[in-house]
């Protein structure tokens, strides 16, 4: 008899402690009725959209048969990707500093301008040059309840929320589908789009496209410390009740 109060006493302890947990990333429910029913204008999916350099970024510069005017070229032995790779800093004034030219505002151009602009400029030396420019920073970072959370290097301007997912390992066994959240810096604000992914249908919406220098973050479910402890109690409960009938049958 004393075996089986203890065991309902140790039980009741571990599940009210784990109703008491919250995680940082769980909305209350307050929050949750102030959901936007409809994404925010900066989520929608725009086929013309390009990535703009900008400041911080690390940019590798190419011109084929040119090393002296290369730097982390992707036609040199060392390129960018390699241990030995160089790149260009775009620095606080939005500027980079291109071999013969010298320092040039490249901060706003997408790639296509700025290989063009290059390719105009040295084309005053060289006849039809062959230049390539690369962003190396371009990353979408991925936090919560995802198997192995990360940022992410991409190489598309374009990249849909459910691929960035399945590259994080997934969603994790307690992940809540059904407030995951992405996040967007648009010059001095941030904006938020709360996607639904616990339900078909309307896929477009719910698998957006993310941009580089997103934010993805997927929270728990209301009870996962709740649910994980029930996971760590029912073996432990079943242990002692093992225990008690043993020593009652000896």
């Amino acid at each position: 008899m004393m075996m089986q109060k203890l065991l309902v006493y140790i039980s009741v302890f571990f599940l009210v402690s784990a109703c008491k947990t919250q995680s940082v990333f769980q909305d209350s429910r307050s929050e949750r009725k102030h959901l936007k029913a409809n994404l925010d204008s900066a989520f929608y999916y725009d086929p013309g959209y390009e990535y703009r350099i900008r400041n911080g970024d690390k940019i590798s510069l190419s011109v084929w048969g040119q090393e002296a005017l290369s730097v982390g070229s992707v036609y040199g032995i060392y390129n960018s990707n390699k241990v030995y790779g160089k790149w260009l800093l775009v620095d606080a004034a939005g500027k980079i500093e291109i071999p013969k030219i010298g320092p040039m505002e490249v901060a706003g151009f997408t790639v296509v301008d700025l290989k063009d602009t290059l390719r105009a400029m040295f084309g005053k030396w060289i006849v039809n040059p062959i230049v390539d420019v690369k962003v190396l920073n371009k990353e979408i970072t991925v936090i919560g309840e995802v198997r192995d959370p990360s940022v992410l290097t991409v190489d598309k301007d374009n990249n849909p929320l459910l691929e960035i997912i399945a590259r994080s390992g997934g969603f994790d066994t307690f992940a809540n589908l059904k407030y995951v959240k992405v996040l967007r810096q648009e010059r001095d604000h941030v904006k938020m789009a709360n996607i639904d992914l616990s339900v078909s249908g309307n896929y477009f919406q719910q698998n957006i496209q993310l941009h580089p220098g997103d934010i993805v973050v997927v929270p728990p479910r209301r009870y996962k410390e709740f649910d994980r402890r029930v996971s760590i109690i029912i073996p432990f409960t079943t242990a002692i009740t093992a225990a008690a009938i043993l020593v009652a049958a000896f």
